[in-house]
């Protein structure tokens, strides 16, 4: 229980001395911790599944620098995650379906993950690896300069001739690889390290390339000994592009009888999030966060409202009985 209390504490101290940039990610962090390590999978010994969508910036007003009037879109995210332990494969198994708009870029990725899981001491640590698949699209048909749209939006019937800029959506699919460590010790804490798109592949249709992402994923539980019905589960998210960019979530949600839950979070340089959420069924999960931005995106004229964020996770069992032992006898004659 100390080393535990110590190791949240310098957790929480080096997030404090970071400065984070607002890049996309999820406010359901702790309860997707999947998405950015592939070394969970398996780890909390359900079928567990997960949707989670976000939609970024409500309110914010987009110019329209197209002649059609299109501005692209905000940032929105859809995730689909699944994973499962395999005792055969001593570990688990895990699949990631993502989704992003950003603009006039469209992202898909599909993340293959296996994780391979000792025990070690109180707990479970997983050492994991995970196959990228990816699929970028820029919608350059869309800009003004592609040979569909008019090139001057006051003369309709002149057309543009810019060579930069293609008629056809431009597309690419890229192929990468991303590892993690993730230790946890069930219902007291949890610690995860990991790098995405490590390869750094790139893509010279689109000019573009990966870049290699780091997390650090931490999370606590306490159960009040007095009244065992509530748990405070303080957690935090750094996360890293080549060490160069930093950003970091806190965030400490109270649960009451693993039925309903509610918590508060910040995320440096960007926004206050509130979560809340229940549990029903004893296998369903459904959460919504709002975050309230601070940045200079935030309240004003033409500016956003904040981010909405639903998220839904179901999680259970099969059991599958053992098969009772042949008993074979033989006939024994007496005299």
């Amino acid at each position: 229980m100390p080393k535990n209390v110590v190791f949240l504490g310098l957790l929480l101290v080096f997030l404090s001395s970071l400065q984070a940039q607002n890049e996309g990610q999820y406010s359901h962090f702790m309860f997707n911790r999947l998405s950015y390590n592939p070394a969970y999978a398996g780890s909390s010994g359900n079928i567990s599944a997960t949707v989670l969508y976000r939609s970024q910036w409500i309110g914010l007003t987009l110019q329209a620098p197209t002649a059609n009037g299109e501005a692209g879109n905000k940032p929105t995210d859809l995730l689909f995650s699944f994973d499962m332990p395999v005792s055969w494969l001593h570990g688990g198994i895990g699949l990631n379906f993502t989704s992003e708009k950003v603009g006039y870029h469209e992202n898909t990725t599909i993340g293959i993950d296996y994780a391979f899981r000792i025990f070690w001491g109180p707990g479970t640590l997983a050492a994991a690896l995970e196959a990228d698949l990816q699929n970028y699209q820029f919608k350059t048909s869309s800009l003004m300069g592609g040979s569909d749209l008019s090139g001057d939006p006051l003369n309709p019937g002149s057309t543009s001739s810019d060579p930069l800029v293609s008629a056809q959506d431009v597309s690419d699919f890229l192929i990468d690889v991303s590892t993690g460590l993730y230790y946890q010790v069930p219902g007291v804490f949890y610690v995860g390290l990991s790098a995405k798109n490590l390869l750094g592949a790139k893509s010279d249709q689109l000019n573009l390339s990966n870049t290699r992402t780091f997390y650090l994923i931490g999370g606590y539980e306490y159960t009040f000994p007095y009244n065992p019905s509530l748990k405070v589960k303080p957690s935090a998210l750094i996360k890293s592009a080549n060490f160069s960019v930093f950003q970091a979530d806190l965030a400490c949600v109270l649960d009451y009888e693993n039925v309903f839950w509610g918590g508060l979070g910040y995320r440096w340089g960007d926004a206050f999030t509130f979560l809340a959420g229940v549990n029903f069924l004893k296998i369903m999960q459904v959460g919504v966060a709002y975050d309230l931005t601070t940045s200079k995106l935030g309240f004003g004229g033409g500016r956003s409202i904040g981010s909405l964020e639903v998220y839904m996770n179901a999680a259970f069992q099969i059991s599958v009985p053992k098969r009772p032992p042949t008993v074979s006898g033989n006939t024994l004659y007496l005299r």
